[in-house]
């Protein structure tokens, strides 16, 4: 156990795509040996929108306790081993995602097509609606994807780390370029 906590706390080390790989292997296989999962992985190395991106893909009998609780416990794991990761390699940018048998697809699948019902809704009955409160990657996912369609607009509503998204349908006598100020001032 002493040398599981040697490796993840040593001495920083050099920028180097495999010494990465190998502290996240090592730093997985000491979690799930101490937490017992019966858990494997696979560690892939891919490059997303030009910027490198290691990619761990966790399987076996003890899948369910990652994706229970919304995933949370996954998130944990993610972001324990970006930390560990960040200690050893401070200048390295490489993103870490950490998934388990494609719960993160199906999480953003889930959460797009309920911003389709209520973008849907919003463009029907022509006034706003309400998407309950959501933590920031959630709330960027739906953003992201309201975006793309010019007759609807959304914003993030509330105070700390979970804010609610309003959706609401864009003015029909509006021009490009033109800001709703300047709609109001006229």
């Amino acid at each position: 156990m002493t040398g599981f906590f040697r490796k993840l706390f040593g001495s920083k080390k050099e920028k180097g795509s495999n010494e990465l790989d190998s502290l996240i292997q090592e730093t997985l296989d000491g979690l799930i040996e101490q937490a017992r999962f019966d858990l494997n992985y696979d560690l892939n190395r891919e490059v997303l929108n030009g910027e490198p991106q290691v990619v761990v893909n966790l399987y076996g009998a003890d899948e369910e306790l990652l994706k229970d609780r919304k995933g949370q416990l996954l998130d944990a794991i993610q972001l324990y081993i970006k930390r560990v990761a960040q200690h050893h390699f401070p200048d390295d940018r490489t993103m870490l995602l950490v998934d388990c048998s494609g719960y993160r697809e199906e999480s953003n699948q889930a959460l797009i097509e309920r911003a389709e019902s209520l973008k849907a809704i919003a463009i029907e009955q022509g006034k706003s609606v309400y998407y309950r409160a959501l933590p920031p990657k959630e709330r960027k996912i739906v953003h992201q994807y309201l975006a793309q369609d010019p007759r609807v607009k959304s914003r993030s509503l509330g105070d700390g780390l979970y804010k609610k998204i309003k959706i609401y349908p864009t003015k029909k006598g509006k021009l490009d370029g033109e800001t709703e100020e300047s709609l109001i001032q006229e």
